[in-house]
């Protein structure tokens, strides 16, 4: 769709399944199984959306899903299906990994970064060779340096090929990196997670990553297990809502598996979302 000057385009790298209860913290079975109906093992879909911002003269992806370097444990554990991909998505666009000048990770876990390298004569390389790899430093720093919370979710060759070939970017807190381009650090999630807001000829979308991963989470208290500092999350998510209500943004959920973008709305007192 078009935004001011921008075209924006949702790109999918598949699904996969996560645990419903981590994905919704103390919100109760009873009432997430209505919104999101879970499987057998407790897991309920996800999407894997990212997007595509074309400038006059950028191809910039913020986040790149699961990649393709995962084993077949890997795939069953997580109910990986790729029968839509990144590079398929790309390639339906007119774009080749090579056409991309620019990569935003919201915050490097494996169902945001994956996609940053692939296996290239079994070896993992960068995915797209032209573009410079925007991340957080500080994020940058906890996945390399993981802890025994975190260790599973970051994998280091999702990583370090980026910072070996050169492509490595770090930035400091909330930065404007092209004219209509932000990162916003929201922590929560993780101490360094950040979100990107568009803003073009006065029209504003903002790209959530996990601060509010599907439409599901849009209730403040609806919040992740897997989030380090979830008070952190409900109350950058309190602000940065009543902004988009106020500003009238197009919202961007990245795990949303049926509803990548909405609008919202409010109807007495409770926030509503309107699809594009």
């Amino acid at each position: 769709m078009r935004l001011g000057g921008f075209d924006i385009s949702l790109l999918s790298d598949g699904t996969f399944w996560l645990d419903g209860g981590a994905m919704f913290g103390v919100v109760p079975k009873a009432i997430w199984d209505k919104l999101n109906p879970a499987d057998e093992e407790n897991r309920i879909e996800l999407g894997l959306n990212c997007l595509l911002i074309q400038t006059y003269d950028k191809n910039i992806l913020l986040d790149t899903g699961l990649g393709d370097k995962f084993d077949e444990k890997f795939k069953e554990r997580f109910k990986v299906n790729k029968a839509k991909e990144l590079n398929i998505s790309l390639k339906e666009v007119g774009l080749t990994p090579e056409d991309i000048d620019m990569v935003i990770n919201t915050h490097l876990h494996f169902d945001h970064a994956g996609g940053n390298t692939r296996l290239e004569m079994g070896n993992p390389t960068p995915s797209f060779p032209r573009a410079k790899y925007v991340i957080q430093r500080g994020e940058w720093e906890d996945a390399i340096n993981p802890n025994e919370r975190t260790r599973a979710s970051y994998l280091k060759d999702n990583l370090i090929p980026i910072q070996e070939t050169g492509l490595l970017e770090l930035i400091d807190g909330d930065t404007e990196l092209l004219p209509g381009v932000r990162t916003i650090v929201t922590g929560g999630h993780t101490p360094n997670h950040q979100i990107v807001l568009l803003e073009s000829e006065g029209k504003k979308a903002l790209y959530l990553g996990d601060l509010v991963p599907t439409t599901s989470h849009i209730k403040t208290p609806y919040v992740m297990g897997y989030d380090l500092y979830p008070l952190d999350t409900m109350m950058k998510k309190r602000e940065i809502l009543n902004r988009a209500l106020e500003e009238h943004w197009l919202l961007i959920f990245e795990h949303d598996p049926k509803i990548g973008m909405a609008y919202l709305s409010e109807e007495e007192d409770k926030l509503k979302l309107i699809s594009t």
